[in-house]
């Protein structure tokens, strides 16, 4: 039999061929465009991972990012000194009991204990004390001032005289006969003046002035008592 061609069209025997050429270059095409499809769904899948970057001047990603602090520096830790025994130690010394005393034997009594005394005086001519401030058996420690009330006025006493001598043994001196001194040029040198003048009868806690190193200027010299 012979395969004769109608019109320019194959015959009946070429037909059987044409199909299966057909068939399997459509096969063919069909396995190709799997094979893509799935090699751009795994792109697009990769890209979908990937993290967006932000456009310049633009927000950040809003995926979370971990921050961390840095630790907290710890504050060194501060050591009390401990106390001295000499501060933190009793000294054992208490305001001895001067009530009813006269304030001059109350006064041996405070310097030999090594406090200090302020006497306040009243009126009237008893001599006694009446009360102390600390009270008596208060504990204190040396060089305290002890303020001791008197009943009665303060008693006369008469100026020592001062001139020439050292500006030191001069402040002993008056403090000995109960007066308060006073420095105007300082406390070295020897005594230049005085005010009041020595055997000038004052009293006690009056206070005395006394120049040392150099004489008294116009501007400086107190006027008599």
């Amino acid at each position: 039999m012979t395969h004769e061609t109608t019109d320019g069209r194959p015959g009946v025997g070429d037909t059987g061929r044409n199909r299966t050429t057909l068939i399997v270059g459509g096969g063919l095409a069909a396995v190709l465009l799997a094979v893509i499809g799935a090699a751009g769904g795994w792109v697009l899948a990769g890209d979908q991972q990937r993290p967006v970057a932000a456009p310049s001047g633009g927000t950040t990603s809003s995926t979370p990012v971990a921050q961390t602090s840095p630790p907290r520096e710890r504050p060194t830790p501060t050591s009390t000194p401990s106390s001295s025994p000499m501060t933190s130690r009793p000294s054992g010394l208490t305001v001895p009991d001067l009530v009813g005393m006269d304030f001059e034997d109350a006064r041996e009594e405070l310097r030999d204990r090594g406090l200090g005394w302020q006497f306040v005086f009243g009126s009237g001519s008893s001599s006694s004390v009446l009360s102390t401030r600390p009270a008596p058996g208060t504990p204190v420690r040396r060089g305290v001032t002890v303020v001791v009330t008197v009943a009665g006025a303060a008693p006369p006493n008469e100026v020592p005289d001062l001139l020439g001598e050292s500006c030191g043994e001069a402040r002993n001196e008056l403090v000995e006969d109960g007066f308060s001194p006073r420095y105007p040029t300082g406390r070295s040198g020897t005594v230049t003046a005085q005010q009041p003048t020595g055997g000038t009868i004052a009293r006690w806690n009056d206070i005395v002035r006394i120049w040392c190193g150099r004489a008294p200027n116009e501007d400086e010299s107190p006027p008599a008592l």
